[in-house]
């Protein structure tokens, strides 16, 4: 009483007991609550619980509804039998130790009586109990005379349902019928992380009064790239300038310039090795990829000579990816259309992957290390095993819009997400089985329509998939499962400006005692 929040929750024999469906707000204050009798449902809506909310000037209706495809029939699921409105017995009957239940009604609209007038004066017109046992359902099914029959014209007679026979449920002593099915089932599944919240860190811990950066890297980047040390940005200066900050040290950076890496032509990608937090990978429009090294707690002066210079590439490079489990291992894509796969140690490209017909979206090794995987501008996506062959091992069909597109591993390295647009420009994801490729999509789902190319950022530990473009002020997140419906839609994030690129810290860096999981 006196809160406006009304809660809904599934309750349960078995662990958890409780699980929570939906949440209400409500515009005035509760005063009092009651719930309707069931037989005053309007169960061809598909209504299966309203309430009346009492508030300090006015009795509200809150109506509960299950969405359904066809509201044209009536769902037995929905609406097992419910009590009727006569007595079992009387209170005689009852102390002498009958213990008849009241009998049971259906809810499906053909099925119930039409309302009878009785009259003290004039005999037999009082309502006529045919009590008749139906074989099949096991319960008397009393054809009684109901005060909230709903209109007959919404049966349909030819929609005569059966009432499927009640089984006893779990051993816990509690009766169940399979019509009674679980809220959970009825509404669908919903993420364990529904309730995930985004919250941007304390001013103390931003880095602020960040100048002159490039915005202009291709869509392939993600704009900027973070270890658990340090953050790289690219700039807008002439020369390929990038400014390297220590996370260890938030704030207001000075007015006066910092030192930088002067990579001599400008950026189109650039990460760091996941094995040394001090190696940093940059590709460079004229085609070749430098290493740089940064020295032991952080940039005190511009770096002009790279640790390594690798060439081979004859056109512009889109994006580099390092290796998840073996070092000195980095793979890159360009506009010669080819992948390459470079040996750090030895400052070489070991192989260059074939079959790719036109622009190279998005590459990504599988968690395991075995495989990659690239999404083509000609609406492919292929899948590679370079320890064994050159050539695409399968291929798949991709997003039809060639305005971009991203891919990574979900589900332990068993499916493949690929963010891309349709061929209207709607932002999609689409999910495959990585083993089965040729057969297409297991699921897609629409998001909305906006310019940018959705980033993924997958979570394993969760298996939650985070997606925001350039440009956006909304993340979107979805819990992805192996089993339909796929995709469960959990909190979105929204931030008060747009975002000109997006990176997430290694698991390393989260609070664990806040429950930060990202």
């Amino acid at each position: 009483q006196g809160e406006n929040l009304l809660y809904c929750f599934e309750v349960a024999p078995t662990q958890p007991a409780l699980t929570q469906v939906t949440q209400c707000r409500t515009e005035g204050s509760t005063r009092g609550l009651a719930a309707v009798p069931r037989l005053a449902l309007d169960v061809m809506a598909c209504e299966v619980l309203r309430v009346l909310q009492l508030t300090d000037t006015a009795l509200v209706p809150i109506s509960y509804l299950v969405p359904r495809k066809s509201v044209q029939e009536f769902h037995e699921d929905l609406f097992p039998d419910c009590t009727g409105t006569l007595p079992a017995t009387d209170a005689q009957g009852w102390w002498a130790g009958d213990s008849q239940q009241v009998g049971r009604v259906s809810l499906h609209p053909a099925r119930r009586p039409t309302e009878t007038f009785t009259s003290p004066i004039i005999a037999g017109t009082g309502p006529t109990n045919t009590g008749h046992t139906d074989s099949d359902t096991g319960h008397t099914d009393a054809d009684q005379t109901s005060g909230y029959s709903s209109p007959s014209s919404l049966a349909s007679p030819s929609s005569a349902a059966t009432s499927l026979s009640a089984s006893t449920g779990p051993s816990s002593g509690f009766a169940s019928s399979p019509s009674q099915k679980s809220l959970q089932s009825i509404l669908g599944p919903s993420s364990r992380f529904r309730h995930t919240q985004g919250r941007v860190l304390h001013r103390d811990h931003h880095l602020t009064n960040l100048r002159g950066l490039s915005l202009t890297t291709p869509g392939e980047c993600d704009g900027f790239c973070a270890n658990n040390q340090r953050v790289a940005l690219p700039l807008l200066s002439a020369g390929g300038q990038i400014a390297v900050l220590e996370l260890s040290k938030p704030g207001r950076l000075p007015d006066v310039a910092v030192p930088t890496i002067q990579n001599g032509t400008a950026v189109t990608d650039l990460t760091w090795d996941p094995f040394d937090p001090r190696r940093l990978a940059v590709a460079g429009e004229d085609a070749r990829i430098r290493l740089w090294r940064i020295p032991e707690g952080g940039l005190q002066e511009t770096l002009q000579e790279p640790e390594a210079i690798l060439q081979g590439h004859t056109e512009k490079i889109y994006s580099i990816r390092f290796h998840p489990t073996a070092s000195d291992l980095l793979v890159s894509s360009s506009y010669d259309m080819s992948v390459r796969i470079w040996e750090l140690s030895t400052r070489q490209e070991v192989l260059c992957l074939q079959g790719h017909t036109d622009q190279i979206f998005s590459m990504a090794w599988s968690p395991d290390g075995k495989k990659l995987a690239t999404v083509s501008k000609d609406g492919r996506i292929r899948l590679y095993e370079p320890r064994r062959s050159s050539q695409p091992q399968q291929e798949g069909p991709g997003p039809e819009g060639v305005r971009g597109a991203r891919l990574v591993w979900v589900c332990g390295g068993d499916y493949l997400l690929v963010s891309g647009f349709d061929s209207r420009s709607e932002r999609r994801i689409l999910l495959y089985r990585a083993q089965a490729l040729p057969e297409g999509p297991l699921s897609v789902l629409g998001l909305d329509v906006a310019p940018s190319t959705l980033l993924p950022f997958y979570d394993e530990d969760t298996s939650v998939i985070f997606l925001t473009g350039k440009g956006d002020t909304r993340v979107f997140l979805y819990e992805v499962t192996p089993e339909p419906p796929y995709f469960l839609e959990c909190n979105s994030f929204t931030s008060n400006e747009p975002h000109k690129g997006f990176v997430f810290l290694p698991k390393t860096a989260c609070e664990v005692q806040e429950v930060e999981f990202a």
